[in-house]
């Protein structure tokens, strides 16, 4: 488990807020080198930091060195320290300063003070995170002023000293919503070796993982002495307190999972999914020409084009009737259409061609049921078969706001016919060592990979029918053994 210290210049700085034995003083924090390994220490740096080579400077800078995450780090500093290079991010932010400007009436300038993201003045928290999410430091005092239009005239870091009572009770409440373990008290805390995020969203309606799996999850994991903490979309700030993350969440490229991942993976931490995976695997024309370079069995396919001219007699000629066209990053049998007739094909293809400049063509293979291969770092762990929705040809119907699914049966994956395994290994190959839910369709001894999922759906009940709890505690393990690694290096 990692330690978290909050780093003041004097301790009479924090009189005015609850006791803590995390909180040190810059002197303490320069003996923390001789206490042996502390890497794995997290650091708020609550020092003045406005001067360049000041004890705020060397706090955020000795963190780093030491390997520690801190906030600010040394880049934020200089960033803030200079008008000329944080003004080079500003115009992204003017449209925001010019609607929080607006809500406060006829004044001139405006002043916004944000503690770790939050601000408590109203209409301010959109404002507030995004500048926090740019330059991640303790308490910002920014100014907006009228120009031509409303711009942000002055970004500066403050210390807890410098806030009058009302200001200090919103920092204090800012900062045990950022980390609440700083208030946790010690003997009354497990002690975990290390900290993982799983990113959710409780609103989704077709999320990889149910409450009842992801329960699973946080188990299995503290059994193996991983600290498992379910995180949102706001956490983005705290991802750095983590040492790996695990993303249960519907990915996508232009959405926050993929921030996420990247965020992640540029700190060092493990990650499942790699943005790597998210971008190989939420795109079905970039599979269909990786399938064919890597020689991975795949039914036989065509990349049609807007601008292409006589696409229904190439795909008879290549393909034939009936055909199944699919958009790029269409997901849970979105975007995924049947096309009998040439006729039908020139209708859908006009559509689908609305949204997206290519699309996907592929030899229509009726099965019962589609194969499901979860594999982890190269190794099949759970097998399933989903079945058609009754009277459809996919195992998802949608109808509006209304879905359906086919049912499901769960085998131990040495069940599995040896020409699928082989499949759905040789597919994940090219793509990366994370965790793919690998889709196939099985017609007597051919088997042909429809694609590779890298957020697959692992549910109570479902994909672990067969191993039960150990499916969760494999997931864990993998995570264990690359932290380990990564705290080796």
């Amino acid at each position: 488990m990692s330690t978290m210290y909050l780093v003041v210049e004097n301790r009479k700085e924090w009189n005015p807020f609850y006791p803590s034995e995390k909180v040190i003083t810059f002197q303490d924090y320069l003996a923390l080198a001789e206490q042996g390994d502390m890497r794995n220490a997290r650091v708020i740096n609550l020092c003045p930091l406005s001067r360049y080579l000041s004890k705020g400077y060397y706090c955020s800078l000795l963190a780093e060195a030491r390997g520690h995450k801190v906030i600010p780090t040394v880049e934020t500093l200089n960033d803030l320290r200079s008008r000329t290079l944080y003004s080079l991010a500003l115009p992204d932010f003017h449209k925001e300063a010019e609607r929080v400007a607006q809500e406060q009436g006829g004044s001139e300038q405006v002043h916004v003070q944000i503690y770790f993201g939050e601000s408590p003045q109203p209409g301010m928290q959109q404002l507030a995170r995004l500048l926090f999410e740019r330059f991640p430091c303790p308490i910002l005092d920014v100014e907006l002023k009228r120009r031509k239009g409303w711009v942000i005239n002055r970004i500066r870091p403050l210390t807890p000293a410098r806030l009058t009572d009302d200001e200090q009770t919103a920092f204090a409440e800012a900062l045990d919503h950022f980390s609440r373990k700083v208030w946790r008290p010690v003997k009354s805390r497990r002690r975990y070796r290390f900290d993982l995020a799983i990113l959710v969203d409780p609103a989704e309606q077709l999320p990889p993982s149910n409450p009842p799996a992801l329960r699973q999850f946080i188990r299995a994991g503290r059994e193996l002495q991983i600290n498992v903490e379910l995180i949102g979309k706001r956490d983005y700030i705290r991802l750095t307190e983590y040492d790996g993350l695990f993303i249960r969440e519907t990915t996508a490229i232009d959405h926050h999972t993929y921030h996420f991942a990247k965020k992640a993976e540029a700190e060092g931490m493990v990650v499942i999914d790699d943005p790597r995976s998210i971008l190989r695997c939420t795109n079905k024309i970039y599979l269909a020409d990786l399938f064919r370079a890597s020689k991975v069995p795949a039914p036989r396919t065509l990349l049609l084009s807007r601008e292409q001219s006589g696409l229904e007699r190439l795909v008879a000629d290549q393909i034939g009737y009936p055909v199944v066209l699919k958009i790029p990053d269409g997901a849970f049998s979105r975007g995924v259409v049947k096309a009998e007739t040439p006729l039908q094909l020139q209708a859908e293809a006009e559509r689908l061609f609305a949204d997206s400049a290519l699309l996907l063509a592929q030899e229509y293979m009726y099965t019962d049921y589609d194969w499901r291969i979860g594999v982890l770092n190269h190794r099949p762990i759970y097998a399933c078969r989903y079945y058609m929705v009754k009277k459809h040809w996919q195992i998802y119907k949608h109808d509006g706001a209304n879905s359906a699914s086919g049912g499901f049966d769960t085998l131990p994956t040495y069940e599995v016919p040896k020409v699928v395994l082989e499949a759905a290994v040789k597919a994940t190959q090219p793509i990366g060592d994370g965790l793919y839910g690998v889709d196939l369709k099985q017609q007597g001894s051919r088997a042909v990979v429809i694609e590779v999922n890298d957020n697959p759906s692992i549910d109570r009940g479902v994909e672990d029918k067969f191993l039960g709890e150990e499916l969760y505690t494999l997931v864990m393990q993998e995570f264990l053994q690359c932290m380990e690694r990564n705290r080796s290096r």
